[in-house]
Formats: C-alpha cells, structure tokens, sequence
C-alpha cells in the first residue's frame, strides 16, 4: 500500500481558500491531477494496480477513542496535526523494492507551490491475515 499524506493547509488552498498560503485555482494544481491519472493509468497499464482513492478533507474527519471504557467522538481537523492521510495506491507488485519504486515517481508530480516539497509517501506491506503479521 502506498499512503499518500498532505495538510489541512493543502486542502484548503486546492479548495480556494487561503489558509495560511495562497489559495489556488483549479488551473494551478490540474498538473497535479493529470500526473496522477497518468500515474494510476500506468500502474494499470503494467497490470499493478490493484485500488487508488484520495480522502476528503481532515476537516471532515472523526477520532473515535475510549476514555474510562466510554467512547469518544472528536470532529476534525486536529490543531495538534500537521500531517493528514490524503489517499492511498494499492499495488501488487513482484517486491517491496518495486513497490518503493513505484512510490518514489510521486515525487515527480507537478505540485502547486510547497505542497510537493512537504508531501510524502508510505510503502507498506499489506498483510492478508492474522498469521502473517510480523512486528
């Protein structure tokens, strides 16, 4: 699984709002999307794709937890937050050198402003039972 993460911040500037940076048209970040599409097609096309999404915003988000065995719902975003999940690849490939492989093209996107230069990606395994997890 390739985990992709961003900010409140880039969300609110891909949204047109200006939260603490420019706020972006939709004609600033249409590279970063036509990269995207061309990234997923590619893994389609090489027969590794298995599954993409990108999430909506972290405003849009609930933490649920368990004080004293009760739960507890917060809504998003989270000031403490920097660093938000915005979507995930999956990806069955021949290894987890591939897998990184294929993760670091991201790097190539054609980002808006710093949104690339404070963007990452997660490679992780995904483990298809119990049995298999290994810490």
């Amino acid at each position: 699984m390739i985990l992709m993460y961003g900010s409140q911040r880039d969300y609110d500037a891909m949204a047109g709002k200006d939260g603490g940076r420019p706020a972006l048209s939709p004609e600033d970040f249409a590279p970063m999307h036509a990269f995207m599409e061309e990234f997923s097609r590619d893994l389609e096309e090489s027969g590794e794709f298995v599954e993409t999404r990108g999430l909506a915003a972290p405003v849009h988000t609930r933490r649920v937890g368990s004080k004293d065995g009760v739960p507890v719902v917060t809504d998003g975003p989270y000031a403490e937050t920097q660093e938000v999940l915005a979507g995930y690849w999956i990806v069955e490939c021949e290894s987890f050198d591939r897998a990184t492989e294929i993760a670091a093209r991201l790097g190539e996107c054609p980002a808006p402003g710093d949104i690339a230069a404070n963007s990452y990606a997660d490679v992780r395994p995904v483990e298809e039972f119990q049995g298999e997890m290994a810490i």
